[in-house]
This record gives C-alpha cells, sequence and structure tokens, in this order.
C-alpha cells in the first residue's frame, strides 16, 4: 500500500490534539442531543398525566421541604419506588409521575443509604418521627442517621411565605390568590397556631395539628414532620392505577 495512502478517520487525530475543536465539537453535539429530547416536549399538551389528589404543599409542608433539602435527607432517601415487585411490596405503590409535579426540585434521590420516604406520610406517628429524627438508634437501632435534635429547639423563621408561594406559582405550582395571601397565616394555622379558616378545603388531606409536641411554639420540627406526614398521601393509587389500567386498554 502506498505511502500516499489516506488512513480512514485520520481527520480524529487533529480532532483529539485540539482542545478548542474538539470542545467545540462536544458542545454541538450536546447542543443537538438536548434539543432532539426536550423540543418535543413543548409539542406535547400533556407531558405528565394529572391525577386526581395531587395539589400544591401547605406553606407549613413547604417549609419542612425546605428544611429536608437544606439538611442533604435526599442524599440518602429516595422518594421515587421503581414499578419492581421487591420494592412495591416493601415500600407500597409504584410512584406515579403526576405525584412529584410540584415539586421544585425533585426529591427521587440518587441511592437508598436509608428506606424510601416516597409513602412514608401516616406510616407512623408524629411522636415516632420527633423520637426518630432526635435520636435515630433510640427507634432504629442499626441506624447511621445523623442526630437531628435542634431542629426541635430551633423556632421556624416565617418571613415572608408569600413571596415563596408567588415563586412557587411563576413555574406552575397552581396556588390561588387566596393561597398567596394568606401564606404566613395558613402556616400558623396549620401547626394549631391560629384559625384555620378555609385551609382543609383550599388543601385537601393537610393535617391541622401541633406536629413536634409542644404546642407553644412553632419550630423546625413542626415543619419537617408536616413534610414527611404528607407523602404518599394525597393520591389513592388504587384508584389512580385502575384509571391507569383503563387508559392501556382503551389504547390497544
Amino acid at each position: 500500500m502506498s505511502a500516499q495512502t489516506k488512513q480512514p478517520f485520520a481527520w480524529h487525530g487533529t480532532l483529539e490534539r485540539n482542545v478548542i475543536i474538539l470542545g467545540v465539537c462536544a458542545f454541538i453535539a450536546v447542543l443537538f442531543g438536548g434539543i432532539v429530547e426536550i423540543a418535543p416536549l413543548f409539542w406535547i399538551q400533556n407531558t405528565i398525566e394529572k391525577v386526581k389528589g395531587v395539589r400544591p404543599y401547605t406553606p407549613l409542608e413547604q417549609a419542612g421541604r425546605d428544611i429536608y433539602v437544606r439538611e442533604g435527607c435526599y442524599l440518602c432517601h429516595s422518594q421515587m419506588i421503581r414499578p419492581f415487585r421487591d420494592e412495591v411490596e416493601r415500600y407500597g405503590h409504584y410512584s406515579l409521575a403526576a405525584e412529584s409535579m410540584y415539586d421544585h426540585p425533585f426529591q427521587w434521590g440518587s441511592e437508598r443509604t436509608g428506606p424510601d420516604l416516597a409513602r412514608v406520610g401516616g406510616k407512623y406517628s408524629d411522636a415516632w418521627h420527633v423520637q426518630h429524627l432526635m435520636a435515630p438508634r433510640s427507634v432504629v437501632p442499626e441506624s447511621i442517621m445523623p442526630n437531628y435534635s435542634f431542629l426541635a429547639k430551633k423556632d421556624l423563621a416565617i418571613g415572608d411565605r408569600s413571596a415563596q408561594l408567588k415563586s412557587l406559582f411563576l413555574t406552575g405550582v397552581p396556588y390561588t390568590k387566596t393561597d398567596i395571601t394568606r401564606a404566613n397565616d395558613d402556616l400558623k394555622a396549620q401547626a394549631g397556631m391560629g384559625d384555620t379558616g378555609d385551609l382543609a378545603t383550599r388543601y385537601p388531606k393537610a393535617s391541622i395539628r401541633d406536629f413536634d409536641g409542644n404546642p407553644k411554639r412553632l419550630t423546625e420540627m413542626d415543619a419537617l414532620v408536616a413534610y414527611l406526614q404528607v407523602l404518599g398521601t394525597m393520591v389513592d393509587v388504587d384508584s389512580a392505577a385502575a384509571q391507569e389500567h383503563l387508559a392501556r386498554e382503551k389504547g390497544r
């Protein structure tokens, strides 16, 4: 073979040796891939099928969720049950996409050092959660979770919850004007520290009570337990599963 003969893909050597050209080509490849995956979503009317019962978090639940994120709980606990037999038997019905449609960001998690929490709401009492957060090994001897006793001693910073709900509204969370206006009052009322008004009507299945065992104070423990107790309780998963099955049958 002649020395003059060009080797196939000889241009690849140039690409690998020139960091600028390689970077530009990598950017174009990622850009193209992103467009192919994301663009179709703008032309699909319903990317997530709505499920009856899913609602935005109450201000107190949202505050608890913020604490959950702040403390990095998602690093050890997932909130997504996959549709596998072993997971369903252990944690409950598999997660529905609609259940996290108002989560910003979602809390699916990346690993499970501890159990999945997607359906932990109502599984244990408030007192159990408080004790578990304060001294994990007192209720689960093999637990490696850190103690979070400081949450019961730290008053919840209320701030301007109306501004928070307004920001979430701009991302697509369907809070009403009343929800936004009454955010601070709703937060206190859910913890048993004010007039609840129509809170239960605007937020179906919201638990309204003192959560940390100390009705005289509104603490971060109240907020976090309120959040944990709502996880997986909004949707009647059996009805949703039957609805899903019926839709599949119609599509055949």
